[in-house]
């Protein structure tokens, strides 16, 4: 199934994407949904209802609006490693990106005052369905409630003020996830393409199973560290055609639009403006 959260004159819920596009309605927001553990159930019965609210009359906006976390793994394509300057990692290079990043298809990626050095990395996510602690890899995936696409915008040059990289990733407007979450029995996560379109040029172009480390060896790293809670969204790395790494360097900037496409999850795409100004009016 495809999950999706929506907003309507009735309000922001979580629904199901229907056959036709329409959404069926569960009637409670996608933290609700994940938090009391019936999210398959529920959806099955929104489904059945038969009444759906039609996709003219409703905003997609991302799947998980405010994570409790938002997690990222570093350098785990060895392609991506490898033109970053950066030696194959032992063990996953663990950042989080703050919750207020996240924004969902369509909206803009703001170009921010004090940098213009604005890259692309597009990601498989997933999101944590139910907590976690301890879990082994062969069981992660009872844990996870489903996958999306994600990109991780950074800031390269705010990315380097610090090692753990936290304030170059987290400028607001950069953790763009959708359009929906595709519920694990629907994905192949070992063999997905990844490909990523700057204003329809080809930048990265990939599949998952160069991942160095899998979905089952992140949750277990991650979880034994702490907590993994439902609602929780991971990004889980980008391949090789950051516009860092380019030479010379290209990097984002108004006007630009970015496609993300990963096999069986969707399109992801937003445009590039100047960021506002605040506060606003």
């Amino acid at each position: 199934m495809k999950l999706v959260t929506f907003r309507h004159a009735s309000g922001t819920r979580a629904g199901v994407l229907t056959e036709s596009g329409d959404i069926a309605d569960i009637g409670v927001t996608m933290t609700e949904l994940l938090a009391d553990g019936t999210l398959i159930g529920r959806a099955k019965k929104a489904l059945a209802a038969g009444t759906t609210i039609p996709a003219t009359e409703a905003a997609i906006e991302a799947p998980v609006p405010r994570p409790p976390k938002a997690l990222a793994i570093g350098l785990n394509y060895r392609d991506h490693a490898e033109e970053s300057g950066q030696p194959i990692p032992q063990r996953p290079v663990v950042f989080a990106k703050m919750p207020t990043c996240i924004v969902g298809p369509d909206h803009p990626i703001y170009i921010p005052r004090v940098s213009r050095a604005v890259d692309w990395e597009a990601e498989l996510c997933f999101v944590i369905g139910k907590t976690a602690r301890y879990v082994k890899a062969d069981d992660a995936d009872e844990y996870i409630a489903g996958y999306c696409i994600g990109n991780d915008v950074s800031v390269r040059d705010w990315q380097f003020h610090s090692p753990t990289w936290m304030m170059g990733k987290s400028f607001d407007t950069h953790g763009p996830i959708g359009p929906w979450l595709v519920t694990p029995d629907e994905v192949d996560v070992g063999n997905l393409d990844v490909r990523l379109w700057v204003n329809g040029e080809l930048k990265q172009g990939s599949n998952t199973d160069q991942l160095i480390f899998g979905i089952g060896e992140i949750v277990e790293y991650l979880s034994a560290g702490f907590t993994l809670e439902p609602g929780d969204v991971v990004f889980t790395g980008t391949p090789a055609g950051v516009g860092g790494a380019r030479k010379p360097p290209e990097f984002l900037k108004p006007g630009d639009t970015v496609r993300v496409e990963i096999a069986g999850l969707g399109v992801l795409e937003n445009p590039v403006v100047e960021e506002p100004a605040w506060p606003p009016p």
